[in-house]
């Protein structure tokens, strides 16, 4: 018996070692399937029946429109990819202001922000009496503010930056007047407003290394940016800037002089900026323009004049075309498409 048995347990441990395949082999149970995405094949969405629900068979993380499907011209170099942030928390954060409005500039995506709003409100003590991820919409409850007559709230909304992988940040004031439930346009107090806005922003600044993200802020409020390079059907490259015409007029004075141009006239009336293109200094490190400019060498098209219109497009947004302004050569198909791709990532 004793033999007996012990013929029957080293027989049990062969099959137990041999079954060790079905889990830990290349076919096993658990098997290493990291690498597994690179065999996945697409399949066809399943049919189902008109009168049953289909909710649970939507897209986890749909995947967003690609924005521009223009293909730039000619054979060059591809430059090293910009860093997804860049510089100090204090320049990922700036206020914006046009006329009598102001905003916060940030430079993280809206999924991003939005728990860093939410953590601020909370840090505060502010309650939140409303928040929507869907449209980007925090509103607080009614407070009381120090050296206030009365009480105030705020509504607290995100939107998509300029930039892709930027957002901003609107700030609106509500004083209790009355019963009126309703948002007024404009805040009540626009010093309150202004108080709030930099109090946001300078915790947003120190805080932006440690945000946590909200998937669906993120998917509702796309990150994709509003600014895209577009070819027209004549083959023409210009940019599509989702901004109304006030805000991208004033956007665009910076970027061009950051793009190496200096803006010798201007008409708003008609959406025209006259431009002379610098090209960048001799000091400037080498990199995305040496491969237009040929490296250190003085910049071909330097003192070329341009005319850089700006067209509204169906109230909110405009359309941004660069031509020459003078008597030169005709530029190449990818020096004008290079010289609109540097203005087009200066605008914010």
């Amino acid at each position: 018996m004793r033999g007996g048995a012990g013929v029957l347990a080293t027989g049990l441990l062969a099959i137990a070692l041999s079954g060790c395949g079905y889990l830990f082999g290349d076919d096993g149970y658990f098997q290493d399937r990291s690498q597994a995405y690179r065999e996945a094949v697409e399949l066809a969405v399943i049919d189902v029946p008109a009168d049953m629900d289909s909710t649970a068979l939507e897209e986890l993380y749909a995947i967003p429109p690609v924005q521009s499907d223009l293909l730039l011209a000619g054979e060059f170099e591809v430059p090293r990819p910009d860093p997804l942030a860049a510089g100090s928390a204090e320049q990922l954060v700036r206020i914006q202001k046009l006329g009598d409005d102001s905003w916060a500039l940030i430079g993280v995506a809206p999924g991003q922000l939005w728990p860093q709003v939410r953590s601020f409100l909370s840090a505060a003590g502010v309650q939140v009496a409303r928040a929507d991820a869907r449209q980007g919409i925090i509103d607080t409850d009614w407070l009381q503010l120090q050296d206030a007559s009365g009480e105030s709230r705020f509504r607290f909304r995100i939107e998509r930056g300029v930039q892709r992988g930027s957002s901003e940040l609107h700030v609106l004031q509500k004083s209790r007047l009355g019963e009126d439930d309703e948002w007024p346009a404009v805040s009540d107090d626009r010093a309150q407003e202004a108080d709030m806005l930099r109090g946001v922003a300078q915790y947003l600044a120190n805080s932006a290394e440690t945000a946590p993200v909200s998937m669906m802020a993120d998917q509702a409020i796309s990150a994709g940016g509003r600014v895209s390079l577009e070819e027209a059907d004549d083959g023409e490259t210009y940019i599509a800037l989702g901004l109304p015409f006030n805000r991208a007029w004033a956007s665009l004075a910076l970027a061009v002089e950051d793009a190496y141009f200096e803006i010798t006239d201007r008409d708003r009336s008609a959406g025209r900026y006259y431009l002379r293109f610098l090209g960048p200094d001799k000091d400037d490190e080498g990199g995305w323009f040496d491969w237009l400019t040929g490296g250190k060498e003085r910049d071909p098209l330097a003192d070329r004049r341009f005319l850089l219109t700006v067209d509204a497009v169906n109230g909110d947004g405009v359309e941004i075309r660069l031509a020459q302004d003078d008597d030169g050569d005709p530029l190449e198909k990818r020096q004008h498409q290079s010289l609109l791709a540097k203005i087009q990532s200066n605008i914010d």
